[in-house]
């Protein structure tokens, strides 16, 4: 209560409590320095596009994931009726990781088994080099963001540490406080960029598997198709 009294009496004081707790992000930002400035403005574009390249994948690897339930029912169809155009033209329709290996392997009918495995795989490598395109940056990101963090942490360490040394120990407590607090704002930024890289890293990674998981298993349905006894 007496307190409360003192601030009503004295409302300067209570303006420099006020601004005192409220230090917005950016003030962090921009009051740690030029390094503090370089090293999370880095972060940002490291952030930004690290988020271009997840949904830029996402929805290429949801598009690729798509296909009718009913293909490959249509493709035993024509393949056993002797169809093998028809089977082709369906395949060139369908705009999918899935139809186009199947493309390769109709294309093969006639030729021994191993010929068609044998290019039915090499296309399916390149259809999974097509969907993991620019994954391999978000890992860097994750790995490289925290890292670039910590130096600007440590560059910020060593300026504080610096100034005490050149002033014979007689530098400001607060003034060293200051910078060191906001010199650990690179390591947040650093961390938060790292975290959103590995996740959506981790989700691609596990959303690609499933489409090469369909796709293998829609080659060896296909192999089996050409086994089976006309």
């Amino acid at each position: 209560m007496s307190m409360l009294l003192y601030l009503a009496q004295d409302p300067e004081l209570g303006d420099v409590l006020s601004e005192e707790k409220t230090l917005s992000v950016i003030d962090l930002i921009f009051n740690g320095g030029t390094g503090s400035v370089v090293i999370i403005s880095l972060l940002f574009v490291m952030l930004f596009v690290a988020l271009y390249i997840y949904f830029e994948r996402i929805f290429a690897i949801k598009a690729a994931s798509k296909i009718d339930s009913n293909f490959m029912n249509q493709i035993r169809d024509h393949v056993t009726n002797g169809k093998l155009e028809a089977a082709k033209l369906l395949c060139a329709q369908t705009d999918s990781p899935v139809a186009r290996l199947t493309e390769k392997g109709v294309s093969r009918i006639g030729k021994p088994l191993d010929d068609i495995n044998t290019a039915i795989e090499n296309a399916g490598t390149l259809e999974v080099y097509k969907l993991e395109k620019n994954v391999s940056v978000l890992a860097t990101v994750a790995g490289a963001a925290p890292m670039i963090g910590f130096l600007g942490t440590v560059i910020g360490m060593i300026l504080a540490f610096h100034e005490m040394a050149s002033s014979g120990g007689q530098a400001e407590m607060g003034s060293l406080a200051s910078g060191i607090y906001t010199a650990m704002t690179t390591t947040v930024a650093g961390l938060i960029v790292g975290i959103i890289a590995y996740i959506g890293y981790n989700h691609l990674v596990n959303r690609t598997d499933k489409v090469i998981h369909k796709m293998e298993a829609n080659a060896v349905e296909f192999l089996d198709l050409l086994n089976e006894p006309l």
